[in-house]
């Protein structure tokens, strides 16, 4: 197998959910740093135009968004597991709340006015504009609002006392003696709000939780070893993507294998993906697509939160 590349920087939550889950697997892998905000072209001779943070790389094979990494680790080294035998429903549910609803106010609350202060402090003014624009950006076109702060804030101690609470009846993670894809979701976006110096105190009522953090952060970042841009790209024009299975899946909205198709996500970074669709399943969808750069690769999503169209 080709190795494990990580596109991703460090300050992005997400990214660290992913870090983190390579470092539960104890997996080595490559790192490559990509730019905060757009244009990120290296990334889209991978990707075909799915701009979010991280993308997971294997030989030419694109795996996009975390819900589809994890899935894909579980793939690469089923054990320890990320969705636990007995509890797949439970924990991918549990993961996909934390990914949209934790990270949402974990996101409102870095962008209350002393929070943004504090985040980029030192940094140029033309830095700060570029990055409030090419965040604007992202959320247009897509189902997802922005939280306001005061909103975030006013809900906070119901979601913070709801896991303080889980916390203390179930031990030492959310769903079994070991963590799982649920704990790197709320993970994320908590450590989000424990990193701003200005918003970390919002986490001190919850003495469960702290703990429950510093067990997660435990499990580290795996072996992580630099890798150039532009040298992952050629990796995906010297590798063949991985063979595909039949399945027989019949998408009830009517998408078929063959079909020229575009993929998007629903909520935000909506930018479309467009290939031939070439697998699918009730958790996956895969695409073909031709790069002058990359070569012929595979792009991987989750089936949920993201939209197949055909191509116009």
């Amino acid at each position: 197998m080709s190795d494990i590349i990580l596109h991703h920087y460090d300050a992005s939550p997400f990214a660290e959910k992913a870090r983190m889950m390579l470092g539960f697997k104890g997996l080595a892998w490559r790192s490559v740093e990509i730019p905060r905000i757009m244009p990120k072209p290296d990334l889209m001779a991978l990707t075909g135009g799915y701009r979010r943070t991280p993308v997971m790389q294997v030989g030419a094979d694109i795996y996009c968004d975390t819900a589809m990494i994890a899935r894909q680790l579980d793939r690469i080294q089923p054990l320890p597991a990320l969705y636990p035998e007995g509890k797949e429903a439970v924990a991918a549910s549990t993961a996909h709340f934390a990914d949209q609803v934790m990270f949402q106010h974990g996101v409102a609350l870095n962008f209350q006015p002393h929070a943004v202060a504090e985040r980029f402090k030192g940094a140029p003014d033309d830095v700060k504009k570029a990055f409030q624009a090419d965040r604007k950006k992202l959320f247009e076109g897509g189902s997802a609002t922005p939280l306001h702060p005061a909103q975030a804030l006013s809900q906070w101690p119901t979601l913070l006392g709801r896991l303080e609470q889980q916390l203390a009846d179930s031990g030492t993670f959310l769903l079994g003696e070991e963590p799982c894809v649920a704990d790197f979701a709320y993970y994320h976006a908590l450590w989000f709000v424990r990193g701003n110096r200005a918003i970390a105190e919002l986490l001190d009522p919850y003495p469960q939780v702290l703990s429950w953090m510093d067990a997660v952060a435990a499990c580290g970042h795996g072996e992580a070893s630099a890798l150039d841009a532009a040298d992952a790209v050629e990796i995906a024009r010297n590798t063949d993507p991985e063979p595909l299975s039949e399945t027989g899946f019949e998408d009830l909205a009517g998408a078929k294998v063959g079909a020229s198709v575009t993929v998007s996500a629903v909520d935000y970074g909506v930018d479309p993906v467009a290939g031939i669709l070439v697998y699918q399943d009730a958790e996956e969808i895969v695409i073909r697509r031709e790069d002058e750069r990359a070569g012929e690769v595979h792009v991987h999503f989750p089936r949920y939160g993201f939209r197949i169209s055909p191509e116009k």
